[in-house]
């Protein structure tokens, strides 16, 4: 695998988390979710979790496992993230390493490649899973309403690196019916 093939995510949704669907699952083969926590499921700083997420999560967990790892090292943050979602998690990540995803990875109890990472960061997520050979898939961030006018620079940053080394970051743009499963 080249270096900028690290980078690539397989999956680039142009939404946010919720955008993931049980038909999109079922048509890659996944059957298990790393999710990352700070804008991928909630706003950064943000403490709970929206009705909508809680929704998603349960409607996901009827087709897929879900297990929540996070760079952040709050604990109690991150724990009741967590428990809102009735999903196991672990802190303290430092992705792109690999150590918190190989243990995620060993409590599902499935392949690699059946496992997607999720994530809005491609330096830190999708890098951490193209490493593992997951499936990647690249999020819109969750903002915070109050802050959205604000910029990402980091984020911006990667982005822009990244199709400067020749990464394609277009939206894929696949509709996921139930007439795709046949």
């Amino acid at each position: 695998m080249l270096k900028v093939d690290l980078l690539q995510p397989d999956l680039i949704l142009g939404d946010t988390v919720l955008g993931i669907t049980p038909e999109i699952l079922h048509h890659y083969q996944l059957k298990g979710l790393v999710l990352d926590v700070d804008e991928t499921l909630v706003p950064l700083r943000v403490r709970e979790v929206s009705e909508e997420l809680m929704q998603w999560a349960t409607e996901i967990r009827q087709v897929a496992k879900i297990w929540l790892v996070s760079n952040n090292l709050s604990e109690n943050r991150i724990g009741k993230i967590a428990q809102s979602l009735n999903a196991p998690y672990t802190w303290g990540a430092r992705k792109p390493s690999r150590r918190k995803l190989r243990q995620a990875l060993q409590a599902l109890n499935l392949p690699a490649s059946q496992v997607a990472m999720v994530g809005d960061r491609l330096f830190t997520d999708a890098i951490a899973g193209n490493r593992l050979g997951m499936f990647t898939i690249l999020v819109e961030p969750m903002v915070d309403p109050a802050i959205a006018a604000r910029s990402y620079p980091i984020r911006n940053f990667e982005v822009w690196l990244s199709k400067k080394l020749g990464v394609s970051l277009t939206t894929t743009q696949q509709m996921f019916t139930k007439s795709d499963e046949t």
